[in-house]
């Protein structure tokens, strides 16, 4: 195994900011489970899922967007949408009043007559039943809402209507304004269920991280057993590239771990004898003999699946604002409904005329518009999003981007690519840069480190041509060795320096010396006990990241980072990028804490993740935002994923939430704005100078309003977020 030693980092003693230690701490205890690791997460998994189901719902069951909306699910609206649909473009085509105002006769047969009251009945039961049922559970909560206020206008049109159909009363029956709010109205959250989609659990996809099964030592020989039967104190085999299995201890062999998806370590991890290994993390090239410490709930990658569920329940329940106006349309309707009734008896008696009066008011109430006003621009704002490579999850992250005040990028394939590039270059006099590189490609090409592909990817990138080697070997613990065109050249970390007593020329010296303060690894090429170049490498900065943290910046936004690197890998790339706030050496379950150390400063605070690391800071943050080539679970504890990897993103999703956020206002004005003239109007206010709204009309304009509502909504569509 190709051996490069890595340059050891300064720690800094700003204990304010900064763990202090590498080490990785245990996770709070949990009682033992004698679950497997993956039935251990099913039940972190059911509580997460409950969790979501009580954030949505809130703590005493109603829905956090109005009562009528427990349990609801987009299938509650589909199907029924559909039904209705079909048997609403009859009710229309037969309805006398639509057949008034477009001049047509429609075919008659027998029994056409009750074609009309039958669908709409079929409609009002079966359509209007999920708002029948959402009404009433709203009123038990006190809450009355948009269920409520659907009810009532669908129950009013209906009654009155049979009534007017069997003669009980004079007057024009509403089955066509009842068929198309229902229809309207099951569309609309139809939409709205699609937008917010059904919760993924974040803590499935962790389960995921780990084998199904392991290799136990026994005696001296290997058997395959479940990982639910390991316990501490068993002895397991690595072998190259698989998973460690639990928390343990190496006892015998040496090898390199990718940790990066539990620690946020971009470079793989030297193990031998006595260091700690994690599970879930991925082996190297060596195989490793771990004795097994933890097993089950007291693993660190069970303790961040406690910390995504905790983060997940804990999230602030929002009202959704239609069901705000709703709530106080519905107060409205019935309290105008009401003075019409006492106001018109009083007047001239309970009569004809005072009964349409308090039923057009109600009617009038229909929320058409209103129904629709958020729904459509979530639905279009989600779809633009999806267009420009943003995958809406949660529209409640979308809604609250808007008010983020600070944006936390994890640095690990987020700001970077999370992959070791070369990063710079230095010669020694007379030596060509190009050439150096080629030749240090070619000695590293039979080499499968790490370190070793970076250098090969970067002289195949910049077009040199590599050289043919032989006599190829590794030399333990300093780096390899190869033939050239009959020169021997070396390729290695500082110990190949120490054991060939080699001192770098002044220039070199200071080149690496800066290196190392920025903690980049530092590969040397030698000839002869001669240093003819000197390779910095480091995890690679995204191109879009200066660019993504400039316009961020400019919107008046703070950036800060977070990363489980160190403090001088830390500060390189943020004085690369501009950013002014990092926290370094934080790590899994302590990255939480610093997404919470900025809310309780009363910051908004968006996260911008990829890994499992991530994934406790991305349920606790505001706005959680995954980029899409990350793990599962970040993209499941996230509500909005970047899909192209592209941080610049993270800007164009806060204009679009701003954008959205103003059509949203603009249509819930024109909505509750309808009402606020229609519905005393309908009540008579201004009867005694002849001006009344009779139903029809009413109706007329709400269908008009709800016209206006859809265009404007429509408009969102001109958002370009890939412009400025």
């Amino acid at each position: 195994m190709n051996d490069h030693t890595q340059h050891t980092s300064h720690i800094p003693q700003d204990t304010d900011n900064l763990p202090t230690s590498h080490k990785h701490q245990a996770p709070s205890e949990a009682p033992l489970s004698q679950h497997a690791a993956h039935d251990a997460s099913e039940q972190l998994g059911a509580a997460a899922t409950h969790g979501h189901q009580e954030m949505a719902h809130g703590p005493d069951g109603h829905g956090a967007h109005g009562g009528g909306h427990e349990g609801h699910s987009e299938e509650m609206f589909r199907r029924p949408f559909w039904i209705s649909l079909l048997l609403t473009l009859p009710v229309l085509v037969y309805s006398e009043l639509i057949q008034d105002v477009l001049g047509y006769t429609a075919p008659g047969f027998p029994g056409s007559a009750w074609l009309v009251p039958v669908l709409a009945s079929i409609i009002y039961w079966y359509g209007g039943w999920v708002f029948l049922t959402g009404a009433v559970a709203e009123l038990r909560a006190r809450q009355p809402g948009m269920m409520t206020l659907v009810s009532l206008a669908i129950t009013t049109a209906y009654f009155y209507s049979l009534a007017v159909t069997f003669g009980l009363v004079e007057g024009l029956a509403f089955y066509w304004e009842l068929a198309t709010l229902v229809t309207i109205m099951l569309l609309g959250h139809w939409l709205e269920m699609r937008a917010v989609g059904s919760a993924q659990s974040a803590l499935n996809e962790l389960a995921k991280l780990l084998p199904d099964r392991a290799e136990r030592i026994v005696d001296g020989r290997t058997e395959a057993v479940p990982v639910s039967e390991l316990r501490p104190g068993d002895l397991v085999l690595v072998r190259p590239g698989s998973q460690v299995p639990a928390d343990g201890t190496v006892e015998d062999g040496r090898s390199q771990l990718n940790e990066s998806m539990i620690t946020g370590e971009s470079r793989p991890v030297d193990k031998g004898q006595g260091d700690e290994v994690i599970a879930g993390t991925v082996n190297g090239t060596g195989a490793l003999r771990v004795r097994v410490t933890k097993t089950g709930e007291q693993t660190m990658l069970a303790g961040i699946m406690r910390l995504v569920e905790e983060a997940q329940t804990s999230r602030t329940r929002a009202q959704a604002l239609a069901d705000r106006a709703a709530y106080w349309l519905t107060l409205i309707a019935i309290g105008v409904a009401v003075l019409a009734l006492i106001g018109w008896t009083v007047a001239r008696g309970f009569d004809n005329y005072t009964l349409k009066r308090v039923v057009t008011t109600l009617v009038v109430a229909c929320p058409h518009a209103l129904g629709l006003a958020i729904p459509l621009v979530i639905a279009i704002s989600t779809t633009l999003s999806a267009r420009n490579g943003i995958l809406v999850r949660d529209r409640l992250a979308l809604e609250q981007a808007r008010h983020v005040d600070v944006v936390m990028f994890d640095k690990t394939g987020t700001l970077t690519r999370g992959e070791q590039g070369l990063v710079d270059t230095a010669t020694a006099d007379g030596v060509d840069e190009r050439e150096a590189l080629a030749v240090a490609a070619a000695v590293e090409g039979d080499s499968e480190h790490i370190v070793a592909r970076a250098i090969v990817d970067a002289a195949r990138e910049r077009g040199g041509q590599t050289p043919r080697v032989n006599g190829f070997q590794a030399l333990p613990g300093r780096g390899v060795q190869a033939s050239v065109d009959g020169r021997v050249l070396q390729v290695g970390g500082p110990r190949l320096l120490e054991q060939e007593g080699t001192e770098l020329p002044g220039a070199l010296a200071e080149r690496t010396r800066i290196w190392g303060e920025r903690g980049q690894t530092v590969v040397y090429l030698l000839e002869r006990g001669r240093v003819l170049a000197a390779f910095a490498l480091a995890d690679v900065i995204r191109e879009e990241s200066r660019e993504a943290v400039a316009t961020l910046k400019q919107q008046g936004i703070r950036v800060a980072m977070l990363t489980g690197d160190s403090e001088d890998v830390a500060r390189w790339v943020a004085t690369e990028l501009g950013i002014d706030e990092y926290f370094a050496q934080v790590l899994p379950e302590h990255k939480n804490e610093k997404v919470m150390q900025l809310q309780r400063g009363g910051l908004r605070v968006a996260m911008v993740g990829d890994g499992v690391n991530d994934a406790p800071a991305l349920a606790q943050a505001d706005v959680g935002i995954a980029i899409g080539a990350g793990t599962d679970v970040a993209r499941s504890s996230a509500g909005i994923v970047l899909v192209k990897n592209d941080p610049r993103d993270v800007a164009r999703i806060i204009r679009l939430s701003r954008a959205s956020y103003r059509k949203m206002v603009q249509n819930l004005g024109w909505a509750v704005g309808y009402n606020a003239v229609a519905l005393p109007l309908a009540a008579g206010v201004l009867a005694p100078i002849g001006v009344v709204l009779p139903a029809a009309v009413g109706a007329l304009l709400m269908s008009l309003s709800t016209i206006i509502v859809a265009v404007n909504a429509q408009t969102l569509r001109r958002l370009r977020l890939r412009e400025g």
